[in-house]
């Protein structure tokens, strides 16, 4: 993983800060395993604007990723190691011995040739996906599952990790990336290894025009608004528009949104870090 500054001639490289890409070791996607990317520039399905600050962008095509990992022991090799401009994380293109192919969320360290495994016969080696229960404790751990069978869902973008720190009766005690502590079936699964491409922060678009390739429009601040756009918006020359909060009025610090009867508090020891 490295990062390049660019040599300043022109005024949008200035600043910018670009990945090295000396992980990735092709350009060319697995064409079976593509499928179309449609626009939806913040409309619903009515049409109407749902989301600000959406729109344009460069064409995509979305890679189908395997969150699962159900082939259970069952060596797949890594064939690749490629870019997908859909997630910030590199991915892992990886062939079962039947021929099948597979895209995987690539972990800091996989190399091509290198043969991964999920399941029940799985070591915990970088890139091998296993249950809670089968995980040594202290294990940095990514790509983990929230219900047995969902697929992952947490600690999946560049540079992620989340660690096993203790199993008690039917669950495990995982320290997720926010810092919150929280109880994980035993019988979910995890893959070993932090996200590839852990430099993804430290990169530095340059101008304004390479966010908008990304799909993102300009922002408006709030306070500039007038009263009927914002909360904060109106008053006489630069007035601070009173409490931070949205554009429906809910308040930006320190208010909490989350419902006190929610299901799943019952499983979170120890709440996220402000």
């Amino acid at each position: 993983m490295s990062v390049r500054k660019l040599k300043p001639i022109t005024p949008g490289q200035r600043f910018r800060v670009v990945n090295g890409f000396d992980t990735i070791t092709t350009d060319k996607p697995e064409k079976s395993l593509l499928a179309p990317l449609k626009k939806s520039g913040g409309r619903n399905n009515q049409g109407r604007m749902t989301t600000r600050n959406r729109g344009g962008g460069h064409k995509r095509r979305y890679r189908i990723i395997d969150f699962k990992r159900d082939r259970y022991n069952d060596p797949a090799t890594v064939l690749t190691i490629e870019y997908d401009p859909n997630r910030t994380a590199f991915i892992a293109l990886v062939q079962y011995t039947d021929g099948e192919k597979r895209y995987v969320i690539a972990q800091n360290g996989l190399k091509v040739g290198q043969t991964i495994v999920s399941g029940k016969e799985a070591s915990p080696e970088i890139g091998n996906a296993m249950f809670l229960e089968d995980i040594p404790l202290g294990t940095t751990i990514s790509c983990i599952e929230l219900r047995p069978g969902q697929g992952a869902v947490m600690a999946r973008s560049a540079g992620s990790f989340a660690q096993l720190v203790a199993r008690e009766g039917k669950y495990a005690t995982v320290k997720l990336p926010s810092g919150e502590i929280r109880f994980i079936l035993l019988t979910c699964m995890a893959t070993i290894g932090v996200v590839s491409n852990s430099d993804h922060q430290l990169l530095v678009s340059g101008k304004a025009g390479r966010t908008r390739w990304l799909g993102r429009r300009p922002r408006t601040n709030p306070v500039r608004m007038n009263p009927v756009d914002h909360p904060m918006g109106g008053g006489e020359g630069r007035s601070s528009g009173g409490h931070p909060r949205s554009r429906n009025g809910i308040p930006a610090k320190g208010y909490k949104t989350r419902s006190k009867t929610k299901a799943s508090n019952k499983y979170i020891i120890e709440r996220r870090k402000k």
